[in-house]
């Protein structure tokens, strides 16, 4: 019985280490995106168009929640909103899955 329990954590601690590193990735993805934004990277170019497309695909739901007037500040709230929602609830469920 002990024997699976600590299985069991072992279990738990990995599954919730690969949703932390998701959720930080993802984040990673997005403020990427944000700085890129602000930096006005080359948009024709293939990485800065691949992290671009990558962070309107993860940040979809957040981008129109708020309307600003100025360009800077709707990027860094639209996509800055799903990054820190992403790394709180990542970084919640694999506190929780640490802890089964």
């Amino acid at each position: 019985m002990h024997a699976e329990r600590i299985s069991g954590r072992r279990a738990g601690w990995s599954a919730g280490r690969i949703v932390a590193l998701a959720a930080d990735v993802v984040a990673l993805i997005i403020v990427v995106w944000i700085v890129m934004d602000l930096l006005d990277a080359n948009r024709s170019n293939d990485v800065v168009a691949w992290f671009h497309d990558a962070a309107t695909w993860l940040a979809g739901w957040s981008l129109d929640i708020f309307h600003l007037g100025r360009h800077w500040a709707q990027v860094i709230v639209g996509y800055g909103v799903a990054a820190l929602v992403y790394l709180v609830a990542g970084h919640a469920l694999a506190r929780l899955l640490h802890r089964v």
